[in-house]
């Protein structure tokens, strides 16, 4: 591991959180593929399977940031256990009404429940932020592991869980996601000693993270670029498909979070200088100006050279986000306004997979990469108006050595 990603480590107990959180956030690229897989392997009912996972997604968009918010408010201990078992609780639903072969109206109630899983990146994002606050150069490097594990996890979570599906029995890739899910939630909530200690009551006024104006910008930003990931996911399995090989599209996908994670290792690598707003609107017009090669790939071979070099813009943007978000959001806030972030993702997603689900029915595979690029296009629009936003500082509530606050004993520990 090159050396300030060891320095990084250097820190008691960040080993154990930041492992605890890779298992935590399988789920995040396992359980919608899996439930797609295991609706279509039970039913052969693929508008129903799309129908469940957009009720995930939109589900954990509406709960995720509440969860978040309490989390600021009484812990992460308190509020992840419960919330935690109510979506392994209702992802047990979903299978059971799925398998015996239920009403559909039962497994969106439980699709809806599954919704309320906590924002784990989020969590190891905030207690990195406590560890290194104040220090910019070792938070920089610890955001951009953090967007490493998160292409890991998209690398491997798909794989395993559409594997499992097809090769055991339908319902085990959501199973295990589930499995993965409680084991790293109980996990991490374990390891109190690197907990951020919630804030006093007083100190939580003026409503929701999301009254920052950047974070606003961050949001709506981060809808565009959900949506560019919803369609490209969705646009090349169908480009797979009609090209004779569907099965090698979750390879070619592979090579896109490879692009990302590869350029999020050498990002944590440099010490970058200059306005982290002005960083982050390069990124995203990067990212835009990525779709265009999309339009001309003929075959599978340059699909996947193109989407790798759009993987490229990935990771960098979104760790300059994380920077942004602490920037701009109350310390009181922060895994609010981080998953503010991620809700904006799973919206988008949930967009852009629908967009380009409609594009390729109507006109084909091919022109359903149309939908990434007037995405990307939009993202950058938005990135564009919303700049002075983020250029403009904002106090936030100190980021002195002060703010250090970790649990080293019993008498600061929340029960």
């Amino acid at each position: 591991m090159p050396s300030p990603y060891r320095a990084i480590f250097a820190a008691p107990g960040s080993k154990g959180f930041s492992a605890a959180g890779l298992l935590g956030r399988m789920p995040l690229s396992m359980m919608g593929i899996g439930v797609v897989t295991m609706i279509s392997q039970l039913t052969g009912r693929y508008g129903l399977a799309g129908a469940l996972t957009a009720t995930l997604a939109m589900a954990a968009a509406v709960f995720g940031p509440q969860v978040s918010r309490l989390v600021d408010r009484h812990g992460q201990r308190r509020v992840l256990r419960p919330f935690t078992l109510v979506s392994v609780a209702a992802v047990a639903g979903l299978l059971i009404c799925a398998q015996q072969g239920a009403p559909d109206w039962t497994l969106f109630v439980f699709a809806a429940g599954a919704g309320c899983v906590p924002s784990v990146g989020s969590m190891i994002r905030a207690r990195w932020a406590a560890i290194y606050r104040g220090s910019s150069r070792e938070l920089h490097t610890a955001y951009s592991w953090e967007s490493i594990v998160d292409e890991v996890c998209f690398i491997f979570g798909p794989i395993i869980s559409i594997g499992l599906s097809t090769a055991w029995f339908p319902e085990a890739g959501p199973l295990i996601a589930a499995g993965f899910l409680l084991v790293g939630v109980f996990w991490l909530t374990s390891q109190r000693a690197t907990e951020p200690i919630p804030h006093p009551k007083s100190q939580h006024t003026g409503g929701s993270a999301l009254r920052s104006p950047g974070l606003q910008v961050l949001v709506v930003t981060f809808v565009a670029t959900g949506a560019i990931f919803g369609a490209v996911d969705v646009v090349t399995v169908a480009f797979a498909e009609e090209s004779g090989h569907k099965a090698a599209a979750s390879l070619v996908l592979a090579v896109y979070a490879l692009g990302s994670c590869l350029a999020g290792a050498v990002f944590g690598l440099l010490h970058l200088k200059g306005k982290p707003a002005a960083r982050w609107l390069v990124g995203v017009c990067a990212m835009a100006v990525s779709m265009i090669p999309l339009q001309l790939a003929g075959n599978l071979p340059l699909l996947a050279v193109a989407l790798f070099v759009a993987g490229l813009a990935i990771a960098p943007t979104m760790v300059t986000t994380m920077a942004l978000v602490e920037a701009h959001v109350p310390r009181t806030k922060l895994t609010e306004g981080m998953t503010w972030t991620s809700t904006g993702l799973a919206v988008g997603v949930a967009l852009g997979s629908s967009a380009a689900g409609w594009v390729v029915d109507a006109a084909g595979a091919k022109a359903g990469y149309a939908v990434p690029a007037v995405a990307g296009a939009l993202a950058a629009a938005v990135a564009f108006l919303g700049y002075r936003r983020l250029a403009k500082p904002v106090p936030t509530g100190g980021r002195g050595e002060d703010d250090r606050h970790l649990r080293t004993d019993d008498d600061e520990r929340v029960a």
